[in-house]
């Protein structure tokens, strides 16, 4: 199969490449996915340039080249394959979710770490929400985000912040977002009540007024 895959460090337009190598094979409790769709993250940059340094022994990374010669993480496709083990879905599924080798035609993927794709989406649109998303809702988790709670979100034009207005106005909360003047109408349509404009307002001012921020 055809993959993204890089041997060594650095910037991604010196280390990746396109590559014949060897299709993954489902375990048993995992699927083999084809990939009709990737997104990329700060998340694979870091691991791509291998820095900071001390990311690089944990999870993907190896101390003097990558662990895992295929980078990605966020995807989309259909179900090719199901291990023994799994029970949540069969091939010809469409499903979306998180991965180690995203950027190639096929990755094996714990069932676990896979959902079953929205039919109102398309590939293209389900790869890009699996870590900003979970990002998202595992900060505002973090913080006890509660019903009625008034929550600033700073960066909410952003990947993870665009995630977190939605996610936190359908918690309950009343969400107050901060970015630029270009996004200040697309961070109200996701459901921002208040929006600040960080380049034309102070963002700590009335910052004890919020149950939460993020």
């Amino acid at each position: 199969m055809k993959a993204i895959v890089q041997y060594e460090y650095g910037a991604p337009q010196d280390v990746l490449h396109l590559a014949e190598v060897e299709m993954p094979v489902a375990g048993a409790e995992e699927v083999l996915v084809s990939v009709r769709a990737s997104s990329a993250n700060p998340w694979d940059w870091h691991f791509i340039r291998g820095e900071p340094l001390l990311l690089r022994p944990a999870g993907l990374g190896g101390a003097r080249k990558p662990k895992f010669p295929v980078p990605g993480g966020d995807l989309a496709g259909t179900v090719e394959r199901a291990g023994g083990g799994v029970t949540a879905f069969k091939p010809g599924d469409e499903v979306y979710g998180f991965g180690h080798g995203a950027f190639a035609e096929y990755i094996a993927v714990n069932q676990g770490s896979l959902a079953p794709k929205p039919g109102t989406l398309t590939f293209e649109q389900a790869a890009a929400v699996p870590l900003a998303a979970v990002t998202a809702l595992q900060g505002l988790r973090a913080g006890g985000i509660q019903p009625g709670q008034h929550v600033l979100i700073i960066g909410a034009s952003g990947g993870v912040g665009t995630f977190a207005v939605q996610i936190a106005r359908h918690l309950g909360a009343t969400v107050t977002g901060v970015c630029s003047t270009p996004h200040a109408d697309l961070v109200r349509r996701l459901g921002a009540e208040q929006v600040i404009d960080y380049t034309k307002q102070d963002v700590t001012t009335g910052a004890a007024s919020y149950d939460l921020a993020l």
